[in-house]
Parts: C-alpha cells; structure tokens; sequence
C-alpha cells in the first residue's frame, strides 16, 4: 500500500513589519504568502486565499530565518583534540543534537567551516533530523602543526589517522601537489567552498595567532582549485598579517579579522572580500571558563581577544567591508551561539547585525535571493519576534527565547502564534 503524501499547509501573514537588512527600518503592514515551503507573494496589500492559514503578525516583527556562517556541527566535544578521538559514530550523533539546538535558536542556515560530510547534509535535507540548511567545506586543510593539528608535541601517530576521524575539523596537508590534490578531493566529496587554516589560534600556545600558516605557494595552489571549481577560499586568520596574505592570493572570505588594522580592511572592501568574525567564541569560553577548567592566564588571553573584537568590527565596518555573522561554539558551548548579537551591539549598529545574520551571509552562502530575505522565490525560513530588534538587539541574543516561531522550508519548529 502506497501512502498518499499530506500537501504542505499554506500560510498568510498579515500586517506584518518586515525586517530583513534591505532598507535601514524595515518594512510595516506587509502581507505575506507561504506555499510549498516557499515564500509564494509579498504584498503591501491584504492576500486572499481561503486554502491559507491566516496568522495576524500586527505589532510584531518578521525576519528571515538567522544564518550562521562559522560553525563545527562535528564538534561534539568543547576540546577539539577530544573530538578528534572520539568515535565516529557518537560525533555523528551529538551533530544530530547540535544541529537542532541551532535550529531552535532561529538559525535555519548554517556554513560548517571544518567537519562537515555530504551525508549529514543529506540527513538534513531529506528531513531524517531536525536542523538548518547546511553549506559545507568538508575538511578545513591545516599544514603539520598548525592551529587544528590535534596532535600533542610528543605524538608519533600519524597524520592519516587524524585526518579520518568525524570529530576532527582538519585535514594535515603539506606541499603545494598536496594541497591541490587535497582539495580536489574535497570538492569531489560535496564541499562547496575549500577552508584552509591560514594563521595561529585566538589564544594558543602551541601555534600562537602571530604566526603565518602556509606557503604562498600553498595558499596561491587553495585558491586556484576552487576557482577552476566555480567556488572560493575562505581562511582562518587574526593577524593583519596573516589577513593581508590571504587577499594577496586573492582570497576573499576571511574568519575572525581579529587584528586587522584599517590598511588592510581597505584592501578587504576593495577586493568585495566578507569577514566572519567570531568574537562570542571568546566570550562564551570566559563565561564557562570554570567549567572548561581554565586558568587565570588563559582567560586572561581570551579577554584581550575578546575585547579587540569590537575594535576590528568597528575599522571593518568604516573601511566598508561585507560582515557576516559566525560563532565557533565547540560542545557545550553551541548555546552561547546567539550572544554574537548583543556583543556585535557594542560596535556596530543593529541594522548592520542584522544585515551581517541575513543579506550578507546569504551571498557567502552562494544562496542570495533563497535564504536571509522576506521576498517572493525565498524558502520560507522565518522567525517571528514580538518586539522591534532596532531598539533592543538583545531579542536575537537570547539562545531564542524571544523568538514566537520558527519556520523552515514553511514547517514550523516552534509556534506561539494564535490564529
């Protein structure tokens, strides 16, 4: 016996105010139109469709569902050498929990920049669990030693055996033919853009953020693959140095900028580079710095990186230069995941935060016009607040829980509405 498939619901919001990043305010008393899990018809007049849902948005505000552009869904442990030897098929089930947490904090788009697998992606898509889009590089590249070689300084295991386990973010590559095999191999794999570790850690010993990673050549190799595959680069860099290497090869997505200084922001805007910063990974390590077992000196260096962060926003924001929104968050962690809101607050203005959560992340997602806006031909990923992100960004900081729904591909994940 053949099941017969139950059509999608249809929705209409109505008096919506529409808030996405295309205009500084926003849009008021907007009508809108779902179907088949797509945003089907905008309005500014009333919609009629006895087959709908009517849902009464008056004196709330829509937005699009929020967009991640730094995640590790593989991650299951906050210490990444803990993950790296962790079975697989216990990382893949804490990414399951992950992921829906995210979900469930409003973010129904997320970029995995080191980890994730074409299969997850496809246990997400075909619906077997709960959790955002997913866009991915697969395995990020790190050269031997540099920041994500789990590898103690006394180890004698091999880089191989790191490089096939679920948990473990990276894959150790060397040498110019290696790098270009590697990525190829990568994109063979379903990746849709390659990550590479350009740089030292935010706070590491080990490979302190001073310190360059990587070859010219190496870099020059990284990026000549990924735009023989129609796609780009994206790195792992703090310092300016480090950041100014990258653009040279002719990268143009950059993570965490965390010492960029103004020269080279210049350069970013000129060259349409995105910046993913990352400064609630910081924060959410100092707030459980107990827990993680830090000490004073630890977080002490987590503090100077965390409080250069508004400093870089504010000198990226001048110059230009395209901000997305990114996290970072590691195990116990992914929680802290919204505090990016309240802390990007402190430098630039909200609707910036916003436009770094929606317009600009969706073009690093490659998926401008389908995610991150309110527009006929979106997916219908929304997430309905009552109350004016404007006036208080702290209503997209709090893990969700000012959220009255959440809905991806026109499913509803969490609804508080009446209608």
């Amino acid at each position: 016996m053949i099941e017969e498939e139950i059509p999608m619901p249809s929705f209409v919001f109505e008096n919506a105010r529409v808030l996405d990043g295309s205009s500084d305010d926003g849009e008021y008393d907007r009508h809108i139109r779902v179907s088949e899990g797509m945003i089907d018809e905008v309005s500014d007049k009333p919609i009629k469709d006895a087959n709908a849902i009517m849902i009464d948005l008056k004196g709330k505000t829509l937005m699009p569902g929020l967009i991640d552009c730094h995640v590790h869904v593989y991650s299951a442990a906050e210490d990444p050498s803990a993950s790296s030897r962790m079975p697989n098929e216990l990382v893949a089930l804490h990414a399951a929990k992950i992921v829906k947490g995210m979900l469930l904090r409003g973010f129904t788009t997320v970029r995995d920049v080191g980890g994730a697998t074409l299969g997850f992606k496809y246990a997400l898509e075909s619906g077997l669990i709960d959790g955002p889009r997913l866009t991915m590089c697969g395995k990020a590249f790190v050269q031997s030693g540099g920041h994500t070689d789990p590898r103690e300084r006394g180890e004698l295991i091999s880089a191989e055996t790191f490089n096939n386990q679920l948990g473990n973010v990276s894959k150790i590559v060397d040498g110019v033919d290696e790098c270009r095999r590697a990525a190829r191999e990568e994109i063979r794999k379903g990746a849709q853009f390659i990550k590479v570790m350009a740089g030292g850690g935010a706070a590491q010993l080990r490979m302190p953020r001073s310190w360059n990673a990587y070859s010219m050549d190496e870099l020059r190799a990284f990026q000549e693959e990924a735009e023989n595959a129609k796609t780009y680069v994206c790195v792992h860099a703090h310092s300016d140095e480090s950041i100014a290497r990258a653009l040279a090869c002719g990268i143009k997505s950059i993570e965490h900028c965390t010492l960029i200084t103004p020269a080279t922001a210049a350069i970013m805007a000129e060259k349409g580079a995105y910046s993913t910063p990352t400064i609630s990974a910081y924060e959410g390590q100092i707030i459980e710095a107990e827990r993680l077992g830090l000490d004073a000196a630890a977080v002490e260096r987590l503090q100077w990186v965390r409080d250069r962060g508004p400093e870089s926003l504010e000198i990226m924001h001048k110059a230009g230069v395209k901000i997305c929104h990114g996290s970072d968050h590691l195990g116990f962690l992914h929680p802290h995941q919204n505090l990016e809101f309240n802390i990007r607050a402190e430098a630039l203005p909200p609707i910036e935060v916003i436009r770094s959560t929606t317009l600009n992340a969706a073009e690093l997602c490659l998926m401008p016009g389908k995610i991150g806006t309110i527009a006929a031909g979106a997916y219908a990923d929304m997430i309905v607040i009552d109350g004016d992100p404007l006036k208080d960004i702290s209503l997209l900081g709090d893990e969700g829980k000012s959220f009255q729904a959440i809905m991806k591909g026109g499913v509803f994940y969490k609804n508080e509405l009446s209608h």
